[in-house]
């Protein structure tokens, strides 16, 4: 029988290795009481070793903290400039309509097509809205519904509907995190249902997230990482991970550091 200390570091051991452990799975393999169990893993939540969740834990570093549109904007601000500018080499001028999804990810690719023309883009984003108002080659749309003030993007059944008419050439998505177990997620379920629409109004997807985004779980999925067309990240991508998405199909580019 182990001691306390010696079970409740292998919660924490099972749970970062496998991602999720439930209190049935750990009442047999610990042969102890789930009472004992949820007590335990409620002491591991309280010291931020896991995060409980129904029936179990989550792993805490496998868990997206939702941040702000102001805290994005200070997280690392040079690589997504340096990933906003690789997407937009990718806009070629037989590209005439792009959806983007709100993020300051996306936002950043949205400033580096202000000089372009004969473009239509549509976005749920208030702060890409507002980085293309004054691009005067861009036709701007902004899909509407209601604000949610924290990421500064519409949602909801008008912004869903907004987008039944229309077909895009390339979507611009982003997220609070991929896991190549789970897929491409975000902490807004209104918002990963739009997210959903989007995907099926274009032609390419292409998702565009630094390299921190790996391994971290929002709780509601977008879309399985094979829905993917082209991934566009840093060089901070681990390698096992660059491996799944490549063997799985994506279209994957890294962009390197600057010399």
């Amino acid at each position: 029988m182990l001691t306390l200390i010696e079970r409740r570091s292998e919660i924490v051991r099972l749970t970062e290795t496998r991602g999720k452990v439930n209190v049935g799975e750990l009442v047999r393999q610990l042969q102890v009481s789930a009472v004992t169990i949820r007590n335990d893993l409620n002491a591991l939540s309280k010291k931020g070793l896991v995060v409980r969740s129904r029936g179990g834990a989550i792993a805490s570093t496998r868990l997206a903290r939702e941040l702000s549109v102001q805290e994005k904007y200070k997280e690392n601000l040079p690589i997504k400039r340096r990933l906003g500018k690789a997407v937009a080499d990718l806009i070629d001028e037989e590209v005439r309509s792009i959806l983007f999804d709100s993020g300051t990810t996306t936002e950043e690719v949205a400033l580096c097509l202000v000089g372009r023309s004969n473009l239509t883009v549509m976005t749920n984003g208030l702060n890409v809205a507002s980085a293309l108002a004054s691009a005067e080659g861009i036709d701007l749309l902004v899909t509407g519904g209601m604000l949610r003030k924290k990421s500064m993007s519409f949602y909801g059944r008008q912004a869903e509907e907004s987008l039944r008419f229309f077909h895009f050439d390339r979507l611009i998505l982003g997220t609070d995190g991929i896991d190549t177990k789970v897929g491409v997620t975000t902490h807004f379920e209104p918002e990963a249902s739009l997210n959903r629409v989007m995907r099926s109004v274009a032609t390419q997807v292409i998702l565009v997230a630094d390299s921190s985004k790996f391994g971290k779980r929002g709780p509601h999925v977008i879309c399985r990482h094979t829905d993917i067309d082209m991934l566009v990240t840093d060089n901070g991508i681990a390698a096992d991970t660059l491996k799944t998405l490549l063997d799985a199909g994506v279209d994957v580019r890294v962009v390197s550091d600057p010399p």
